[in-house]
């Protein structure tokens, strides 16, 4: 069995309340009395994309079980690589990552677009997505996680920011039946849809929770919740390969 724990959008950015939020999903998460395959922190990671930022996220994110985090629209390409993954390049090419665990993949690729903020997976992104599907076994489960979801959720703010350009990743889809999976984030609200024939399995928000359309009052603009305590996802795959998620709020106890 497979558990991958995927939080997004914890919005760093100096602050004791994003910060404290944070702490408490990764202290919950390491306090599991079993290990996880991987936690996931698909994007926003940063709210302003400056260097402090993400000095403070190396803090925070660190845990016992394998951690991998990608870039959303707040975040900044060169200075996710000097805070996160301890390079010295000034690159703003795509962070694009693999982590290979037991029995599964997990392909991270970077959604964002440099001084924007709707998705968009860059042609490179996609070559070296599409390499490493042909290059994994076809019995070994792809999942593939970015910031922003492919397929519209249904909630007008972020269908307008959401992943464009998608069908050239449905076709990409189409070639490689072991892609289990999309995982995200972005939309700091628990959903799931479909894409290309594949779950969308998207994560809640650390920093704040969206208000769907039909929960917020008439003629208000307030689209999001702040005092909805944070909240992480487990997914799972067994060894039929069908992924099933369960969702947690974490409450800081302290």
């Amino acid at each position: 069995m497979i558990v991958i724990a995927p939080l997004s959008d914890v919005h760093l950015d100096g602050d004791r309340r994003a910060a404290d939020r944070t702490r408490a999903v990764m202290e919950y998460l390491d306090a599991l009395p079993h290990d996880l395959d991987a936690v996931l922190v698909s994007g926003d990671v940063a709210d302003h994309g400056e260097d402090a930022e993400y000095e403070q996220a190396a803090e925070l994110l660190r845990s016992r079980h394998p951690v991998v985090v990608c870039p959303g629209n707040h975040d900044e390409r060169a200075a996710f690589r000097r805070g996160l993954l301890g390079e010295t390049s000034l690159s703003t090419a795509p962070v694009d990552q693999v982590l290979r665990g037991e029995g599964f993949v997990l392909a991270v690729c970077d959604s964002s677009v440099p001084g924007a903020h709707h998705g968009f997976l860059e042609d490179s992104t996609l070559a070296w997505l599409d390499g490493l599907l042909t290059d994994t076994p076809r019995e070994t489960p792809v999942l593939v996680a970015f910031h922003h979801p492919p397929a519209a959720l249904h909630t007008p703010y972020v269908d307008e920011i959401r992943q464009f350009g998608e069908e050239r990743l449905a076709a990409l889809v189409e070639r490689h039946p072991h892609l289990t999976a999309f995982l995200c984030g972005h939309a700091h609200t628990a959903a799931a849809t479909t894409f290309a024939g594949r779950p969308v399995l998207v994560a809640p928000g650390v920093v704040s929770t969206l208000r769907l359309p039909w929960e917020a009052p008439t003629g208000s603009s307030e689209h999001v919740h702040l005092d909805e305590p944070p909240a992480v996802a487990f997914h799972v795959i067994g060894d039929d390969g069908r992924p099933v998620t369960h969702y947690r709020v974490v409450v800081d106890r302290r």
